[in-house]
């Protein structure tokens, strides 16, 4: 299962990383015409995505113990979305053995600043400031 759970992660992050390079080059972020971010359903899917980052955060709140690294993994996650939060999972199951429980990964604590949460957080304020 381990094993499987990388996989899926690891895809989710490629796929959200070449995606959103692609969309960069074509169109810059905030050059989405008016059109399209006043459609209800551009908007009914921005909070979507919002609560379920947010949802997800709440998770993450939970495993990190400082308060740094939840602050920094909260920005990460509201800046970068699914890039981030498949960096997090990835980080989690790559400090896992091969063969440990996926009840591990959704319970097992983590102390420290968070160096992974801190780097994202600061690449996705970088990308909302260069766009």
């Amino acid at each position: 299962m381990i094993w499987f759970l990388r996989a899926l992660f690891g895809l989710v992050l490629a796929s959200m990383l070449w995606v959103t390079s692609w969309a960069s080059f074509r169109c810059p972020l905030f050059a989405v015409p008016r059109e399209v971010y006043a459609h209800p359903w551009f908007i009914a899917t921005m909070f979507d995505a919002y609560w379920g980052f947010t949802t997800f955060f709440v998770w993450v709140a939970y495993k990190q113990t400082s308060w740094l690294a939840r602050i920094a993994w909260f920005a990460a996650i509201m800046l970068l979305g699914n890039i981030a939060m498949a960096a997090y999972c990835l980080s989690e199951l790559l400090a896992m053995s091969a063969d440990g429980r996926p009840t591990d990964l959704l319970t097992a604590r983590r102390d420290g600043p968070g160096g992974l949460g801190l780097g994202l957080a600061l690449a996705g304020l970088a990308v909302v400031l260069l766009a």
